[in-house]
């Protein structure tokens, strides 16, 4: 994934300069999201007026909208149409040809194996500062899915949506009937977690390191219905050239997005995450303080983050958030949420 184009990309988002690196995504991943939102009670303009994206920018596929945006715009969304599970749904019913050139080149390829492993390679093209994978994993196969940038905290809606939109894929060409063995999100349980389950037909499993299909390798060798490998290479070429780079995050983000990961497990060690970086510890927390940070900062600052998300979801009990941020004692999580707002998390809660 490290194939870069020359090609530079327009973007279209109205959000002030920060003087931080921007990320992008096409605009074709929001492809039919206004019309969405309007069927789910809510008021498009009022929606993208929020996050600062501009809608004649989603009716051009291959323009690049700043990530951040994208991802806020459905958080709002599902806050204007009053639908929790807003972006499970809108990813649902979005089929691959909507996706534009990332979608296409999964329909591309010449088998269902073959099209999964061009849409995790790929996908960072499509949609910067975001790691895909397809690996196998103890007799099964996972196709998974996360966001990298660490400035991007709350993005339930599009861990959901973009599920769904992988899942379709393999729907193409094993049927609208097919269901995967699990799917897994890094997020909390959601309220109305049936639906999850409901809709994939399948285990939903909340709290994970990242966001996953699950699936078995029984139909890899599948041929896609619409295969074709000339139009598969010219479409990889257009993608990468359009995009020119997959958007590395910088090292506090990539840090971050690890201890993220973790952090469901229990404090992270600064020694894993240095070995999944491919670095030394001692690299790392050099060049951590080099940013005037130690690796307990970062965690620190990751936890508070994560905790001013999660306190807002009511239904998830104190002591599983202080679960979920890595804490063995709610008392413990208790302090440190005192430390950071103020107040207790019942008092937040409640304010």
């Amino acid at each position: 994934m490290t194939t870069h184009g020359t090609n530079s990309r327009q973007t279209a988002t109205a959000r002030p300069t920060d003087g931080q690196t921007r990320h992008n995504i096409l605009a074709a991943a929001a492809s039919g999201v206004a019309p969405f939102i309007a069927r789910q009670g809510g008021r498009p303009d009022r929606v993208f007026h929020r996050v600062g994206v501009e809608e004649r920018a989603l009716d051009e596929p291959t323009l690049a909208l700043d990530l951040t945006a994208y991802v806020a715009m459905m958080e709002v969304a599902a806050q204007d149409t009053g639908n929790d599970n807003f972006g499970l749904l809108f990813g649902r019913q979005f089929q691959p040809e909507m996706l534009g050139l990332i979608g296409r080149i999964a329909l591309s390829a010449p088998t269902l194996g073959s099209s999964l492993e061009h849409l995790a390679r790929l996908f960072p093209f499509h949609q910067q500062a975001t790691e895909t994978r397809f690996v196998r994993d103890h007799g099964l196969l996972r196709l998974e899915y996360r966001i990298l940038d660490g400035r991007i905290v709350e993005r339930r809606q599009d861990a959901e949506l973009t599920m769904g939109m992988f899942a379709n894929v393999v729907r193409a060409c094993l049927g609208p009937s097919w269901m995967p063995e699990e799917v897994h999100f890094e997020h909390p349980k959601p309220e109305q977690w049936r639906q999850h389950e409901a809709l994939f037909d399948a285990p939903a499993h909340f709290g994970q390191r990242t966001n996953a299909l699950i699936l078995r390798d029984r139909d890899l060798d599948r041929r896609m219905p619409g295969g074709d490998m000339a139009r598969l290479t010219a479409l990889c070429g257009t993608l990468v050239g359009i995009a020119h780079d997959t958007g590395e995050p910088a090292l506090l983000d990539r840090v971050a997005a690890e201890i993220r990961a973790r952090l469901p497990d229990g404090y992270p060690y600064v020694e894993d995450i240095a070995d999944r970086l491919g670095v030394a510890r001692w690299t790392l927390q050099r060049r951590l303080a080099d940013e005037g940070l130690s690796f307990s900062d970062l965690v620190e600052r990751v936890r508070r983050d994560l905790a001013a998300v999660y306190i807002r979801q009511r239904h998830v009990p104190i002591a599983d958030i202080g679960a979920l941020l890595g804490y063995s004692e709610v008392s413990a999580f208790s302090r440190a949420f005192r430390r950071w707002f103020g107040v207790s998390p019942l008092r937040m809660r409640a304010q």
